[in-house]
């Protein structure tokens, strides 16, 4: 049967029995209690209304249909509401609840979200709920009493995924009851994602032994405190740490077999993230600078590194990450601006095949210190397997003097090259002819002299854009851009090899369009 007749179906029941319902039966979203059965008498079996489904299926019908008007369709028949009280997915927002903000309407919407919230659970009863999702916004002034009782009626043992998303001004206001894990109800959840609250889990702490996924995003909860809340999770894969300003050390222990991905985000008192765990293969890391201790047997393959406004990120990595990780396979580095020329190492990247380098402010302004790009080349040296190559640059330099040379070394692997942000600086020109006559597998190169943008067709970047036009650019980087294109056009366009695929990203015909008189 269709949405379309479904609803039809209802509408017309709903109608047909609306006088018999109205003394004793408000819908569900108004109501302050639970909903009885109407079509059950003393010794009768409650019928269905509608076609004769299985049970099953009009789970299925109701687990299809808007959290409203499956709630709504529960007062229809006794068939409707056991099937409603099955709904598996329970999303608690001001979409799903049919508000809409209007301008000094806060107080009834708030108001309106906690009366519909209690009596949908009410109704629920909560049993049979896969996946709960509750967004409070900041003047809803729900109390942590009134959210404890949502908590206990939907989180029940087979529950699998459970996100609270609180306002800001919870913390540290509200603690998380752990307690809400107890009895078996903590064990059936695979995801659990926690936004703006406090988490104090003992040693005791055991109930999460099926968690596959842990997002925590400003949570104030120690290094040991988390410890104790994944150390018995053993199916846990996945951890994601955002702005969690009390963790200063961050442990994954070693019987975590099946954790493989990590990503931590501004929790600016991090020193340490030590993994024992073997088979730990993705780390996205961005922040203060932290010691990483992945341990002897280390797989891990997939780093992101980027350091909030800290430089030489680039030299950091040649020198210390070929110890630290020497199963690399794919390397990302954002460095707000390098002082330090990328020096030649002796450690090698025995493995890593892609590698992404983005440095650079979002200011267009010129960084103090001029970078030598040619100095790169120490991480093809360092890379024998190295693949593909991306340079991403931000900022504005100049100098087009001779070309320096410097002892070449074959790199037969490297088949892709892209530069987002090609400026004429001298450097940057060096690094260039240095791949072209050494990469003797390349195939492409894409050299785009505006940062930031999709390429488009080359001439209307405004094309590619949702917005309808190209991102603001200072009238210096316009200038530099246009003179990086002259240098491509002069100078490295005549050196590709016939079997190289050159790209070039021009500046915009129409949004970057200056008098050629100021080149």
């Amino acid at each position: 049967m269709g949405m379309l007749s479904l609803n039809c179906l209802m509408l017309k029941q709903e109608r047909r029995q609306r006088q018999r319902f109205q003394a004793r039966t408000k819908s569900p979203l108004l109501s302050d209690g639970p909903i009885t059965d109407d079509h059950s008498q003393a010794g009768e079996r409650s019928t269905c209304l509608g076609p004769h489904l299985p049970e099953d299926i009009w789970c299925l019908i109701h687990s299809l249909m808007p959290l409203r008007d499956s709630a709504r369709s529960a007062c229809v028949s006794g068939t409707f509401l056991r099937s409603w009280r099955c709904r598996p997915i329970l999303t608690f927002n001001e979409e799903t609840l049919g508000l809409k903000k209007k301008e000094g309407q806060k107080s009834d919407i708030a108001k309106a979200f906690a009366s519909r919230v209690d009596c949908i659970l009410k109704n629920h009863l909560g049993t049979c709920v896969k996946i709960l999702e509750i967004v409070i916004l900041d003047y809803y002034k729900v109390n942590a009493c009134h959210l404890n009782s949502w908590l206990k009626s939907a989180i029940r043992p087979g529950i699998e995924e459970v996100t609270i998303l609180l306002p800001a001004k919870q913390i540290p206001e509200y603690i998380f009851p752990c307690s809400m894990f107890v009895d078996g109800c903590g064990n059936s959840i695979r995801y659990l994602h926690l936004s703006y609250c406090t988490l104090r889990p003992t040693v005791e702490f055991d109930h999460l032994r099926s968690l596959t996924k842990l997002h925590l995003f400003e949570v104030l909860i120690t290094g040991d405190e988390l410890g104790c809340l994944i150390s018995s999770s053993f199916s846990l894969e996945e951890l994601e740490l955002r702005c969690c300003w009390e963790l200063f050390c961050l442990k994954i222990p070693f019987w975590l077999e099946r954790f493989s991905c990590l990503r931590v985000d501004e929790c600016n008192k991090l020193q340490v993230i030590e993994s024992t765990a073997p088979n730990l293969s993705t780390v996205e890391f961005f922040g203060e600078p932290v010691q990483l201790m992945f341990g002897e047997s280390s797989q891990v393959k997939n780093l992101m590194l980027e350091y909030s406004f800290e430089p030489n990120a680039v030299n950091y990595a040649i020198t210390k990450l070929p110890s630290i990780a020497p199963h690399l396979e794919t390397l990302i580095l954002y460095s707000t601006c390098e002082r330090v020329n990328t020096p030649i190492v002796a450690d090698k990247f025995l493995h890593l095949k892609h590698l992404d380098i983005y440095i650079g402010d979002d200011d267009d302004e010129p960084v103090a210190f001029v970078y030598d790009y040619l100095s790169l080349v120490a991480f093809f040296d360092a890379s024998p397997a190295l693949e593909s190559f991306t340079l991403c640059h931000d900022s504005v330099l100049g100098d087009t003097s001779s070309i320096r040379q410097i002892p070449r070394h074959s790199h037969d692997r490297l088949k892709k090259v892209q530069v987002n942000g090609f400026f004429s600086a001298k450097s940057m020109f060096e690094l260039i002819c240095h791949i072209i006559e050494t990469a003797t597998s390349l195939e492409s190169l894409m050299l785009d002299c505006i940062y930031g943008e999709e390429m488009g067709d080359g001439t209307a970047r405004c094309s590619a854009s949702k917005f309808g036009k190209c991102r603001r650019r200072s009238k210096r980087m316009v200038l530099e851009a246009h003179k990086a294109l002259s240098v491509i056009n002069k100078y490295i366009v005549g050196r590709i090899p016939s079997a190289v695929k050159l790209s070039v990203g021009k500046p915009c015909s129409r949004c970057h369009a200056i008098d050629v008189d100021l080149l």
